[in-house]
């Protein structure tokens, strides 16, 4: 396979493989097609390696939106194809660990799927060329790791912790956005390749330091730096497994994979040194203090991720080029001894029931070869020799004592890393010693042992690593890391050795330093902190707190305040304060700037004059009638619609004509359903005030001034004379280019396709948001009485008169001529259908035309009537819509053209003769089936409400499958 189809596919497969993972039954299936999917993106990976040989980069553009410079770029290098291998295999590592761990009554198939999106989610931002696409991936990493988090959502802790995530990591990304934004502007493009050829350009830049600020916002937030730390120690609620993948290899590794992409183009400033090396310090510090209090297992090793990524922060911060090599390796390293040690938590949580450290001791008795192993990933972290972690270490120190930015930076820098180090010897030890030595005990919640042997193969694949690397680094992990040192630093990169002896030297000197004072804090300190489960002095000060405090002064304090200085909870008001704030900010935008007006009275027709004074009359009617009229307000509004439909006939629009009169139609129905539950207002009961009539003239003439500042804007706008406009190239090409002569419809399915899939997307979200609204609602019987029409029928039905059973059939007539009209409209709907190409009509008329079809059925005959003998399932034809329009798009990728390209030609079928084909008419069927289904399931959701019991106030709602 070709190395840039090999990236797509790496790309793709985890998708494609998350929503097939969805379709299979049992977990069997589930799993295995995880871990099938994770191997097969770790042996196309481990596939594409030659094409990093000598520092080149494999690079696949699939055209998306050429016109605006947004493609599909893929870019590998020896830097993103170093974390491909630690995404898949970890990945793989993670899927067969999950296999066992999580409780067998679990199907697996949402958790796989989960993992497995998240994979290409992770793997989708390594491989980007284009920092628009990364931002895409980075959001998605969030919404994944959020659904992951929370997956044992039945518990308090995890639906917390997943929103605290969500709430720190996806903001951070919206600081991200407007952050590449800024950098796009500044060198001219968002492909990456020229972003990273611009740096002197960037740094020089005016807009250098708040397009920093936001980059590093992004960047800290997700890799859990202070002041953003506090929400990785409450993610440990999700499954171990998920801790060992997202919070130690992948999720929280983007944040410094994201300082270091940029290193070259960001770097070597004093605002780079100070916030990115002051957040590393600050945070290596801060965690590995915390690190050594904690009495959970999943804590401890929490505040050492936190550490060690601040360890590696600090090394990218301080802008030497043998410090972005070392933090590199140490990414590497600290992927592979935090998983393994995640794992092994996650397996003394699984044969002991319990991850208290006060509670656990003496398990190498029960557990030898997971003690082992646990002991070997411990020591790799504590920076032992002969272990990954010692050797990335050493770089720590030497890089500390040669940052040169002074005597007192470099000794405070030298420091800092030897107070760390020992304190991560400490919290090592009281994992490895704590856990397995000691003591046998016999009173843990289950009866512990060795877990599956395919449950450890994981733990132990990882550990060997360390050994390997440790022992063998030049040999193990030199050439993949050169290569990626290569891909960040180019022609800087330094001289390094991986020699796991240097001779006797400061680095040395210090890892001895760190070693014996962590073992000597341990034995003297050990009681001291099994005693104490927060910092001593700092502990007053939990980030959490900060963060809730922070989340309800934005979402309960401030709304009540705002409450307070705007008490009305009527609509009016606030929609006044809306209007007002909207025509200042017109007013100022405009003061001081003359409108083109001229009027042209002499070339007005006075049938169109007085089609538009009917109009008005029409609107301003619908105003006077809408609050004790409201049917009269809604039938005069109609004829407001109804001018302008036939406005748009009147200036050669019909075909903005008939998707206007059919959306009168549909809103009439909406409006005349709700009107149903409203509560009655009646004319003369309430005093008609002073107050009041000074009132509704204020609103009044707002309103005027408001709709003529409105009228007079467009007007204005409609006189501007426009130089070149653009309906001359629509003009032009609709036919050639588009396949129809409806240049209308061509231009909503081809030429501006994209905004029509946001359009449909948009529209079935609006469905699902009414649905599940209205599905919960159940009106008030204090607030609402059946209509007087029913109340008739229903005394006469219980009357002997002889005409109860003509009353009771009041429907009969109008629902047979609807149920008789109803083939023939959807008969005119596909005819619309079928003519939008070339003439008045299209997907969106047609759709319209169908869903009235349907609704008036249900009106006529009953929402019961109606499904008892026909299945309408609007949420299939919702997704069956967006896949379609989806994969028209697609399908033009696949033949190597842009997203949504077109392609048209005309086909001589038998008995029908020639005929224009086009495929964008295959993405008009997805807007029709949209359509259908998104307006159906509004309207149906407001006919089931006439089939539901007015409840009493007070009463709990319960929906038809009896949940509550």
């Amino acid at each position: 396979m070709p190395y840039d189809l090999a990236a797509l596919a790496m790309l793709c497969l985890p998708f494609l493989a998350s929503v097939v993972v969805l379709m299979v039954r049992g977990r069997q299936w589930a799993t295995w097609l995880m871990i099938a999917t994770a191997a097969a993106c770790l042996l196309l990976a481990v596939g594409i390696y030659p094409a990093m040989d000598g520092g080149h980069a494999l690079r696949h553009v699939v055209h998306w939106v050429p016109s605006l410079g947004l493609d599909l770029v893929l870019r590998v290098d020896g830097f993103s194809w170093l974390f491909l291998m630690l995404i898949c295999g970890i990945g793989l590592l993670v899927g067969v660990y999950a296999r066992y761990y999580m409780p067998p009554d679990d199907p697996l198939n949402r958790f796989c799927a989960l993992l497995l999106a998240f994979m290409g989610s992770m793997l989708g931002i390594v491989m980007s060329g284009n920092v628009i696409q990364l931002v895409f991936f980075w959001e998605l990493t969030s919404i994944f790791s959020f659904l992951l988090i929370g997956y044992w959502n039945q518990g308090a802790s995890a639906r917390e912790g997943a929103r605290m995530a969500l709430i720190v990591t996806a903001g951070g990304g919206l600081c991200l956005f407007a952050g590449m934004m800024l950098l796009g502007h500044i060198a001219g493009s968002y492909d990456l390749d020229v972003i990273l050829a611009a740096g002197e350009q960037v740094r020089a830049d005016a807009l250098y330091t708040p397009m920093l600020v936001l980059v590093l916002l992004g960047a800290l937030t997700k890799s859990a730096q202070f002041p953003f730390h506090f929400w990785l120690p409450q993610a440990m609620s999700a499954p171990t497994p998920v801790s060992a993948f997202l919070h130690s290899a992948t999720m929280v590794k983007a944040g410094v994979f994201l300082l270091l992409r940029f290193w070259p183009v960001l770097s070597g400033t004093d605002a780079w040194f100070w916030l990115v090396g002051g957040a590393g310090l600050l945070t290596l510090l801060l965690g590995a203090t915390a690190a050594v209090f904690q009495q959970d297992l999943k804590a401890v090793l929490a505040y050492s991720t936190i550490s060690h990524l601040g360890l590696i922060t600090m090394l990218i911060g301080l802008g030497s080029t043998l410090g972005a090599v070392a933090a590199i390796f140490h990414i590497v390293n600290h992927a592979t001894f935090k998983a393994s040690l995640f794992m092994a938590a996650g397996a003394v949580d699984h044969e002991t029931g319990t991850r208290d450290l006060r509670r656990l001791g003496g398990l190498r008795h029960v557990m030898p070869i997971t003690a082992t192993l646990a002991v070997i990933a411990s020591a790799a972290m504590a920076g032992v020799p002969l272990l990954n972690g010692f050797l990335s270490k050493e770089m720590f120190f030497a890089v500390a004592l040669t940052t040169h930015r002074g005597p007192a930076v470099d000794m405070a820098a030298a420091a800092i890393a030897v107070l760390a180090s020992a304190f991560s010897v400490v919290y090592s030890l009281r994992f490895a010693l704590g856990v397995f030595f000691g003591p046998a005990r016999d009173d843990y919640p289950r009866q512990p042992h060795e877990p599956p042997r395919w449950m450890r193969l994981p733990i132990g694949l990882l550990a060997l690593a360390c050994v390997l690397v440790g022992m063998l680094p030049a040999r193990v992990i030199g050439p993949p890391l050169r290569a990626a040192a290569y891909s960040v630093l180019g022609e800087a990169t330094p001289a390094f050795s991986l020699a796991v002896w240097h001779g006797l030297t400061p680095p040395l000197l210090m890892s001895a330093i760190a070693l014996v004072a962590g073992c000597v804090v341990y034995v003297v300190l050990r009681g001291y902190f099994a005693g104490r489960e927060t910092l001593p002095l700092l502990g007053r000060f939990s980030g959490r707190r900060i963060f809730e405090w922070m989340l309800t002064l934005l979402t309960a304090t401030l709304p009540a305040a705002l409450e307070g200085l705007f008490p009305s909870r009527r609509l009016q008001p606030q929609l006044l304060l809306i209007v007002l704030a909207a025509s200042l900010a017109a007013g100022m935008a405009m003061w001081g700037s003359s409108l083109p007006l001229s009027l042209h009275g002499s070339g007005v027709d006075p049938a169109f004059a007085l089609l538009w004074l009917l109009g008005g009359a029409c609107a301003i009617g619908a105003a006077t009638q809408a609050k004790f009229h409201r049917l009269a307000a809604l039938l005069l509004t109609g004829g407001a619609g109804l001018v302008s439909c036939i406005s748009f006939v009147w200036l050669s629009a019909p075909d903005l004509a008939a998707t206007q009169l059919l959306v009168e139609v549909v809103t009439a129905i909406v409006i005349l359903l709700g009107l149903r539950w409203l509560p009655k207002r009646i004319s003369g009961m309430a005093p008609d005030s002073r107050r009041a009539r000074l009132r509704r003239r204020r609103d009044m003439v707002i309103a005027a001034g408001v709709g003529l500042g409105l009228a007079t804007l467009a007007y204005a706008a409609m006189l501007h004379p426009v130089a070149d406009s653009i309906s001359h190239f629509f003009l032009e090409r609709a036919y050639t280019e588009g396949g129809g002569h409806n240049v209308v419809n061509v231009i909503l399915v081809d030429f501006r396709g994209f905004d029509t899939l946001g359009e449909i997307s948009v529209l079935a979200i609006v469905a699902l948001t009414v649905f599940a609204l209205l599905r919960r609602f159940r009106p008030a019987i204090e607030s609402v009485d059946a209509p007087a029409q029913q109340r008739l029928q229903a005394a006469f039905e219980a009357s002997d008169n002889g005409t109860a059973s003509v009353v009771a059939d009041y429907l009969r007539i109008p629902g047979l001529i609807v149920q008789l009209m109803a083939p023939v409209i959807v008969l005119f709907g596909l005819h619309l259908f079928l003519r939008g190409h070339d003439l008045p009509g299209g997907g969106f008329a047609a759709g319209i035309t169908v869903s009235v079809a349907l609704v008036l059925l249900y009106m006529a005959r009953g929402a019961r009537w109606v499904e008892v003998r026909l299945r309408v399932a609007p949420l299939r034809w919702i997704g069956a819509g967006l896949l379609l329009a989806v994969s028209t798009g697609l399908g033009s990728l696949a033949f190597g053209y842009p997203f949504l390209t077109s392609h048209s030609r005309h086909a001589d079928i038998p008995l029908l003769g020639e005929l224009p084909l086009a495929t964008a008419m295959l993405f008009d069927l997805g807007v029709f089936f949209v359509v259908v289904g998104a307006t159906s399931l509004m309207l149906v959701a407001l006919a089931h409400q006439s089939l539901r019991r007015p409840r009493v106030l007070g009463e709990p709602v319960v929906d038809a499958e009896g949940d509550r």
